[in-house]
Formats: structure tokens, C-alpha cells, sequence
């Protein structure tokens, strides 16, 4: 399967509310799903080759959002890099295991469930589920689970991504709220 790996969302300056809602929504989703003691979503910024945490949940939320690591290193970057989810149940065994990148974050998982968020051709980052419990890593059904899971963010994202901007809304006047609160006063009678 040949992917392409491309930016998720243009460089902005403030994040949308709404694609943050959506991705925390997402780790929060897996990690109950999984029973796991960390989930993230990592998107990738293509101009800097680098994965970022946009969501994290569990071990780690509350200062891993943000942090940029290379696109091609340890398992997210594999699995961005083939568009293929992996399983490790012991990642003390796995060569694609980044423990500096893991170290640095301050929580090093012992099993990890990472698949590409995928649109099209395009891989827009990885969903992580970092320490599953035991049963819901054990086997196929439960890794397309979370491919699957992945691929209907990577939509949700998409489509979050890709709207039409709202029209501006019009601020009305100091004159014309006075206006309106005269006439609610007068519909209720005070």
C-alpha cells in the first residue's frame, strides 16, 4: 500500500476548537476502548518532517501537546512512513522502538497499538494506545479495531479541516442592542 504523507492541518496560530474537541474526544475514545493507560494523536507537519502531539490522554496530557519529534523516528514514524498499524507487545524487543523519544516524553510504555490516520492516499499522523490492557491487544481483531477507528478520525478530520469557513458574524451596534432590549422589555411588559 503506497501512502502519501502530508500535513494534516495548515500552520495556523490557534488551534480550532473544534479539531481539538475532536481529537481529545478520539484519545479519550481509545484509551476507554482499549483499557489503556496512555492515548495520543499525532499529526504530521510535512514542511518540518516532524510529528506533534495534538491530543494526548491519560499518562502524559497535561505537557506532552505540542511536543514535535522527527517523522521518521521510532513507531509512529513507521507507521506513518508504510500507512500500516502495528501491535508490540514488548517494546523491551522492538527495533522500531524509540526509547530516547519515549524517555524524553516522561512515561515509557511496555506495549504500544499505533494506526495511520489515513485519507485517501494521504497519511494525516498516528493514533496511539500506549499500554492496552492485555485482552485488547490480543490479536487481529483488535488492531483493525483501532485501524478502523483511526481511518473514521481521519474523516471526522478532514472534513473538520477542509470546511468552508463561517461568514463573519456582524457585531451589532451599541444603538441597535438598545434597540432590541428596549423591545424585549416592552414584549414583557416591564
Amino acid at each position: 500500500m503506497s501512502q502519501t504523507i502530508a500535513p494534516a492541518v495548515p500552520a495556523a496560530p490557534r488551534p480550532d476548537p473544534a479539531v481539538a474537541e475532536l481529537l481529545r474526544s478520539v484519545v479519550d475514545t481509545a484509551r476507554a476502548i482499549f483499557g489503556a493507560q496512555a492515548s495520543s494523536i499525532m499529526l504530521l507537519d510535512g514542511p518540518a518532517d516532524e510529528l506533534v502531539f495534538e491530543a494526548v490522554s491519560g499518562q502524559g496530557q497535561e505537557f506532552l501537546v505540542g511536543r514535535r519529534f522527527p517523522a521518521g523516528r521510532g513507531i509512529a514514524g513507521w507507521v506513518a512512513a508504510s500507512g500500516e498499524p502495528m501491535v508490540v507487545d514488548d517494546l523491551r524487543d522492538s527495533t522500531y522502538f524509540d526509547r530516547d523519544i519515549a524517555e524524553s516524553t516522561g512515561y515509557v510504555p511496555n506495549a504500544l497499538m499505533a494506526a495511520p490516520l489515513i485519507r485517501g492516499e494521504r497519511v494525516l499522523g498516528v493514533l496511539e494506545v500506549l499500554d492496552p490492557s492485555p485482552q485488547a491487544r490480543s490479536g487481529l481483531p483488535e488492531l483493525d479495531l483501532l485501524d478502523l477507528f483511526a481511518r473514521q478520525a481521519a474523516v471526522a478530520l478532514h472534513v473538520l479541516t477542509t470546511r468552508a469557513p463561517e461568514p463573519p458574524q456582524e457585531t451589532p451596534s451599541r444603538a441597535e442592542l438598545l434597540s432590541l432590549l428596549s423591545k424585549a422589555r416592552t414584549l414583557l411588559g416591564d
